[in-house]
């Protein structure tokens, strides 16, 4: 089955306009997780997928401190090479095995990123990535210039097809085009967390850089059946009990957001969740989003987005509905509803 795709920036990767985010792959018990999760429903779940016409898996190191990369790998292996997806993954978060619940530390020193990389490779059982992406901005004082020159490096070596970025804001993605061209930003970016829209999107746009972006259901917020009884219910390592957006007053407000976007799924048909991903998909500029899933039902739930184009009638009642609910903050409409991708 084929989804429709879109160019990711000036690369010649065409992306389906969802892709398979591999963040609770990871399992449980370290700092930044979704709780327990079982590696063959994970596999089960990126195979219904890629039969559903999805035809690229975003990961990272930092995932289960490597365990998702590790269960991307088996899954790739399954696979004739020919009809294997692209392999998205990140780099830069540097964890200390001996303490999995503290917190990485954002690391782009350049040794750092070329052994995270080799490292990935031997994971992943690939000899080059797809897109290959710093995670976050540097915390120990590396210029940039310094950490991009490094992934440039990987890029003439081979053992990466298109370089990106994620969490940049412009300054930085600016300092990173001035040595070389910043094939992808990854931002995170909802109905609730509208804040790229306002520069980073139309920055990456102007630059021809694909914008794939994560979190588009705020990490399960703006699904049908959220509710506050399931915050409650959650793994006691699930890294949403800390959030903002999961606790009152943001809570309710998100809530609310949610429960307004069930008349426009009912009259086209779909899921709320696939309402709130189309949403970001009509920001021109966005090239694809990053959705999760733990289970073939879950893919089933969201896969309806990359086929769902919301008019100007869902779009202005979608902004009435962030007006009115106060939920989040950013851009609340896209000046038009785009059909096309980062160019």
């Amino acid at each position: 089955m084929n989804l429709p795709t879109r160019q990711l920036g000036s690369t010649a990767m065409n992306t389906s306009t969802v892709g398979f985010g591999s963040w609770a792959v990871g399992g449980g018990g370290w700092a930044f997780s979704w709780g327990p999760q079982d590696d063959t429903a994970s596999i089960t779940a990126m195979r219904h997928a890629v039969e559903a016409g999805v035809n690229w898996i975003d990961t990272a190191a930092v995932y289960g401190l490597g365990h998702s990369e590790e269960v991307v790998g088996r899954f790739l292996r399954e696979l004739p090479r020919n009809d294997r997806p692209f392999v998205f993954t990140k780099c830069g978060l540097v964890w200390d095995p001996r303490q999995p619940m503290v917190d990485a530390r954002r690391v782009l020193k350049p040794q750092s990123i070329r052994a995270e990389c080799e490292a990935s490779l031997r994971r992943l059982g690939i000899e080059r990535i797809d897109l290959y992406q710093f995670h976050w901005p540097d915390e120990t004082g590396t210029p940039i210039e310094d950490s991009w020159g490094e992934m440039m490096r990987l890029v003439e070596e081979g053992k990466v097809r298109a370089a990106g970025v994620s969490n940049f804001d412009v300054k930085l993605l600016e300092r990173c085009a001035a040595r070389r061209h910043v094939d992808s930003l990854q931002p995170p970016f909802s109905l609730i967390r509208r804040e790229a829209a306002a520069r980073e999107i139309p920055w990456c746009r102007e630059h021809h850089t694909g914008v794939i972006v994560y979190s588009p259901m705020q990490s399960g917020l703006l699904t049908d059946r959220f509710s506050a009884e399931r915050v409650a219910k959650f793994a006691k390592d699930d890294w949403r009990r800390r959030s903002e957006e999961f606790q009152e007053p943001n809570l309710s407000k998100n809530l609310a957001l949610r429960d307004a976007l069930r008349p426009i799924a009912r009259r086209r048909g779909a899921t709320v969740g696939a309402v709130a991903i189309a949403w970001t998909l009509a920001w021109p500029g966005v090239t694809g989003a990053i959705v999760g899933a733990r289970s073939p039902e879950q893919v089933d739930g969201w896969i309806g987005a990359a086929r769902l184009q919301l008019s100007a009638n869902d779009l202005d009642d979608i902004r009435k509905a962030i007006e009115a609910t106060g939920a989040g903050a950013g851009p609340a409409r896209p000046a038009i509803a785009s059909a096309g991708g980062a160019r």
